[in-house]
């Protein structure tokens, strides 16, 4: 049995995103795998590349065969340097910067409303206010 170390496509049409796979050579490209070992995006900035370097060692070592778009991966990732007995293979993938926390602009105004207080009657008003809407009420049966 052939083996290849080959690409798996996932996405939206013109908005693709792979995993890196072990997968028998006559199989479809979307078809059933024998290990998916990696990620790979290509319309982030900087691709987003994540390769399990264990597996791809191991599956190298039995014989799969990457495909060209794998190789340039794998030379990215230093595995293949790696594979091929150089000691000094590097990755030289790039990695996104992570987002800077968020902090308050002391020195713009607040956006968001201030809620309306609603007025409260003091405790001695709200009885006789009662007692006003009681005294109305039986005048506007007798009508």
């Amino acid at each position: 049995m052939a083996v290849k170390i080959r690409l798996k496509r996932f996405g939206k049409i013109r908005a693709p995103y792979y995993r890196v796979v072990v997968a028998d050579s006559k199989t479809k490209r979307d078809g059933r795998v024998i290990e998916e070992i990696g990620k790979y995006h290509p319309t982030e900035q900087p691709s987003f590349i994540e390769i399990d370097s264990e597996r791809a060692q191991y599956w190298l070592s039995v014989g799969a065969q990457p495909t060209e778009q794998v190789a340039v991966l794998l030379k990215l990732t230093g595995d293949w340097g790696k594979f091929k007995g150089d000691k000094d293979a590097k990755s030289t993938v790039q990695v996104k910067e992570p987002k800077a926390p968020f902090e308050i602009d002391a020195a713009k105004k607040s956006v968001v409303k201030p809620k309306i207080e609603k007025k409260e009657t003091p405790a001695e008003e709200a009885p006789a206010a009662a007692d006003a809407e009681a005294a109305e009420a039986p005048a506007a049966d007798a009508e």
